[in-house]
């Protein structure tokens, strides 16, 4: 609860909020300026056009009034007005995650504390020693093996160790399954088997399985049906998000499964004025290789592109070409011992023909296309069925984009910028880089995701996390970016480090609202749009860089309402 203390001098009557000053100054103004809040002595970042640095910012029926000057905003108090005074914190715009999955969790159990194999089987052995003999065991996806001390997966054998008489299945990411020996066995899985087009069985040097199950050979298990999502699921998104100062977020086709039954469940919410966060959603379309199969979706679907309000949207459709990591298409063969005799260059999960009529049909219906491209040879795949969709009818300015974009050749550089498509772009590197090194290389984990690179050719970037791939964390992006930095193997790519703080913050800012076709809307502390910011714990602009990594939002606002405080803070007194 929050605590609150009175204070009354000079026909003025204050409250101390939580660490904020809030005031109410008993006397009147022309009451059509009048604000319902004021918010003074503050560093704004208003995240528009040069972004600017302010002093304070009035809010009235949930959008911004005014912007300016401490002083500027006396003319919009009267005696109904709050008026906060923010003590020097840093307020930004609304933070944005461009790609967000979920914010982690979810059925199974949770391996994201793990930071070596060892406490990795433990916590196998944990589940399994309540476990009737014989029933599967499966893990949820909060973890990568570049969190243990190993940098890499546990194999089928270790599995067994922990779990002799019961099927495991540690899911990792969203790309990866490793199964033991059990499981292996219980979906008559062996060395033998076919890996699927698109997929990939993994075997160790002497030809036997180590469990690992990659992208479309995931097809040869099926895991119990998750549960359907719930009202509590979307609240439960909101409440962890809004405590990092994020206001919206853009849903790439899953959300806990398939994002379509879920537009459902959040228009539920907005009309009973439940919601704390903005959600643009792509209907999920990967996997489909059938123009007609995607006309089906789309009709069963009864949704039209861009329906719906501030609050739900549907965007697009989101398609795939590559793999994860473990998957992701190249040009050049993985590392050895990965690249199996420079024979491995990832996968493709839908054949380039089938993927460019996919591309194709989306373009003529009138809906706009994001697809998730991790290797140089993936967008090479993009590219052409971009550019045979432009053909047609022209893509540029249409909000087309290409999601992750890892690695990539100066010449895609230019294919890429005439077709005018958006750079949806993440940390990745920054917990997984041990790993990436192992696949591909030095050089090329160095060039991973050359933010300052696609900043310096005049893309529009906008940022994200992937979570739960990689939490959702907005600070620990921008911090990665800053410096290049990653979680437990230095830095990558020094020379592709992005200086401007300003800069990243635009990227989850008002680089976001453009992406999302909300930029008149959103994105920005400017007059008239909608009232979403943050006042963060720490100015994000000049703390020292490692700093970066403990901010928090102090209070988070949607719409000019509170939807999150820091009860605990007492910084600004």
């Amino acid at each position: 609860m929050l605590k609150k203390y009175l204070l009354v001098f000079a026909g003025c009557v204050c409250s101390v909020v939580s660490g904020f000053v809030v005031t109410r100054i008993a006397r009147s103004t022309d009451a059509s300026i009048t604000a319902n809040a004021v918010y003074i002595n503050g560093k704004v970042f208003t995240g528009g056009d040069g972004s600017p640095i302010v002093q304070a910012f009035a809010v009235k029926d949930g959008h911004f009034l005014a912007v300016g000057t401490s002083k500027a905003m006396k003319r919009h108090i009267g005696k109904t007005t709050t008026v906060v005074d923010l003590n020097g914190h840093l307020v930004t715009p609304g933070l944005a995650d461009g790609h967000l999955h979920n914010e982690g969790g979810g059925p199974g159990f949770d391996l994201s504390t793990s930071r070596s194999l060892s406490e990795l089987l433990a916590a196998v052995a944990a589940v399994v020693k309540n476990a009737p003999p014989g029933e599967l065991v499966i893990s949820n996806a909060d973890w990568h093996e570049a969190q243990l001390t190993e940098k890499r997966l546990p194999r089928a054998a270790e599995i067994d160790s922990v779990s002799p008489d019961n099927p495991v299945v540690l899911v990792r990411g969203g790309h990866e399954y490793i199964l033991n020996s059990q499981a292996l066995r219980k979906w008559n899985i062996t060395k033998d088997t076919v890996s699927p087009d698109g997929g990939s069985i993994g075997k160790g040097p002497d030809g036997s399985l180590n469990g690992e199950l990659t992208d479309n050979a995931k097809q040869l298990i099926q895991l119990p049906p998750a549960r359907p999502v719930s009202i509590d699921d979307i609240l439960k998104t909101q409440k962890t998000l809004n405590a990092y100062g994020i206001t919206s977020v853009r849903i790439p086709g899953i959300y806990r499964g398939s994002a379509l039954p879920v537009v459902k469940l959040m228009n539920q919410l907005r009309d009973a004025g439940q919601l704390t966060l903005r959600f643009s959603i792509y209907l999920p379309g990967f996997g489909y290789s059938d123009p007609a199969k995607i006309r089906e979706m789309i009709a069963k679907s009864g949704l039209k592109l861009d329906e719906g309000d501030e609050w739900v949207k549907v965007i697009g459709i989101k398609l795939a070409v590559d793999g994860g990591f473990e998957g992701a298409h190249m040009t050049q063969p993985y590392e050895e011992p990965y690249g199996l005799g420079g024979k491995y260059f990832g996968l493709t999960v839908v054949p380039p023909a089938k993927y460019t009529e996919v591309v194709k049909e989306i373009n003529r219906m009138g809906w706009r296309v994001a697809t998730h491209a991790v290797g140089d040879a993936g967008l090479d795949q993009v590219l052409d069925a971009y550019e045979a969709a432009d053909a047609e009818h022209s893509i540029a300015g249409k909000r087309w984009a290409v999601e992750h974009a890892f690695i990539l050749r100066p010449d895609q550089l230019v294919r890429l910028k005439k077709l005018d498509v958006i750079l949806s772009v993440q940390d990745h590197l920054y917990l997984v880089a041990p790993t990436l090194k192992k696949y591909w290389g030095t050089q090329r984990a160095n060039a991973v995701t050359p933010l300052k690179t696609y900043l310096d050719n005049g893309f529009l970037l906008i940022g994200g996390t992937d979570s739960p791939v990689v939490p959702y964390n907005p600070f620990w992006e921008i911090y990665h970016f800053h410096t290049r930095d990653t979680m437990t193997d230095g830095v990558y790519g020094a020379d592709l480090r992005v200086q401007s703080r300003g800069t990243l913050l635009q990227m989850i800012t008002s680089n976001y609202s453009k992406a999302v076709g909300e930029e008149a809307l959103l994105g920005s502390i400017d007059v008239g749009k909608l009232a979403d910011f943050a006042i963060l714990s720490d100015d994000l602009l000049t703390v020292p860089a490692t700093q970066m990594l403990k901010i928090r939002a102090v209070a988070t606002y949607v719409g000019g309402k509170e939807v999150y405080r820091d009860s605990a803070d007492r910084s600004l007194r």
